[in-house]
């Protein structure tokens, strides 16, 4: 198969064994950060460090859930799902505006429920379809692709290397670089060896990780401690058993708010897939995508975690690896239930160190962007398609690099939609394109 055109060699529904899926799943689970968010919130929001371990653990549980359904029953495109940054300002707010605490906390899982069961809705009636058809063409999907790689960069290369709480700086930026550079190496040396060889191509997220975290140790950045004391087994918690749902309408009115913005953001997600894989976008996917997406934040809800989301640097992943297959998705959303239940296995996912994360998620990251402009460089570019382009590019650059005390003294709205780089920038791409003359 010419994969410089295609990009993957095994495509959405070839088979691969369930043992090589395992092992690829994991390379997809281990790269995607899923504990960052509920560790923000459960810092924000005070909770305990046993009610944060629980935090975690029902996240991942949720997240493996979420993508099942997503890539096995619903969409049947490769999308993983986790837990997404856009909620966390809204989800804290409201906890705390709700009296802090499991009481304060079933006020925002009752609004995110609400809420996932009101994207459902949307999903069985077609009306999200039909707003892609009209407003999403290749020059706003384009830039919104290219906008989701270019938003995520700030994040894999300040949070996980230059601010990570372990080591210094430059240990951290070598630490990035070699992880990096390994990930490259095994791509090209896959890319240029034989069938056999191609293993290194297919496993050089997972295998560019652990080297990383290997040479952490030597370092001594890599602290194993947590891992040790961790459970093999635990419960997580689950609404009624640990929580009660209950409903305040300003937070409901919030939550309804911050998933339409969330469907702006999978959507840049969908388009990265639907671009990397070669599968088109077509009404059914749309529909039982937006379904599957109710669904999983459903689920996130009852399991007393924030909302899931697609998550755009696993199209990064298929790239690198070349590897697409539904399969592959469908084992890392049961690895992520596994995990879940067993706070072992989630504290050796957390104690990866960030810089070696980081050294990964930067090159995913723009993998991604470079997708985007696959898409856009196929458009012939006249004025209007250059405001269009460069106008989101200005603005995902600005609310990243946003004052965060400035941001703070606006209201409590506009900070959630600013916090948002991305789907501010899907919001102003499709304006744009609808707004502008043609000529």
């Amino acid at each position: 198969m010419e994969t410089t055109q295609m990009n993957v060699t095994v495509k959405t529904e070839d088979t691969v064994t369930w043992k090589q899926s395992l092992l690829l799943g994991l390379q997809h689970l281990l790269a995607m950060d899923v504990y960052v968010v509920p560790l923000i919130v459960a810092l924000t929001v005070g909770f305990s460090a046993s009610q944060s371990a629980i935090l975690i653990q029902s996240t991942f549980i949720a997240a493996g859930i979420a993508t099942i359904i997503q890539t096995g029953l619903l969409m049947k495109m490769p999308v993983a799902q986790g837990a997404s940054f856009i909620p966390i300002g809204a989800i804290a707010g409201i906890t705390l505006a709700n009296g802090g605490g499991m009481e304060g906390w079933g006020a925002a899982m009752g609004a995110s429920f609400l809420g996932a069961v009101v994207v459902t809705i949307l999903g069985f009636t077609g009306l999200f379809h039909k707003f892609i058809d009209s407003f999403v063409p290749s020059i706003v999907g384009g830039t919104i692709i290219f906008c989701v790689g270019l938003s995520l960069m700030p994040a894999a290369v300040n949070d996980n290397i230059y601010n990570s709480a372990v080591g210094s700086i430059g240990q951290n930026i070598f630490l990035a670089l070699i992880t990096g550079a390994i990930m490259i190496g095994c791509s090209i040396l896959g890319n240029h060896s034989s069938k056999s060889g191609r293993i290194f191509r297919v496993t050089s997220v997972i295998i560019a990780l652990f080297a990383g975290s290997i040479l952490a140790g030597f370092m001594g950045m890599l602290d194993l401690t947590p891992v040790a004391e961790a459970k093999w087994f635990s419960m997580p918690q689950f609404v009624f058993k640990d929580f009660t749902f209950s409903f305040d309408f300003s937070a409901i009115v919030t939550m309804l708010i911050i998933y339409l913005v969330l469907m702006a953001e999978t959507t840049g997600t969908w388009l990265a897939v639907s671009n990397v894989t070669k599968t088109p976008l077509n009404q059914n996917h749309i529909n039982r995508g937006v379904i599957g997406e109710g669904l999983g934040c459903m689920a996130a809800a009852l399991f007393g975690t924030t909302p899931v989301t697609g998550y755009s640097s696993n199209a990064g992943i298929i790239t690198i690896t070349g590897i697409a297959s539904r399969r592959v998705f469908i084992a890392a959303g049961g690895l992520f239930i596994v995990f879940g239940l067993s706070g072992k296995l989630s504290a050796i996912i957390s104690s990866i160190p960030s810089a070696v994360i980081g050294g990964v998620f930067a090159l995913i990251c723009g993998v991604i962007a470079m997708s985007g402009f696959q898409v856009l460089k196929q458009k012939q570019l006249g004025q209007k398609e250059m405001y269009v382009i460069s106008i989101p590019i200005l603005l995902v650059i600005a609310l990243t690099f946003l004052p965060a005390d400035y941001l703070g003294t606006l209201p409590t709205m506009i900070q959630y939609l600013f916090g948002s780089p991305i789907a501010i920038a899907s919001l102003t791409a499709i304006i744009l394109n609808k707004a502008l003359p043609e000529n």
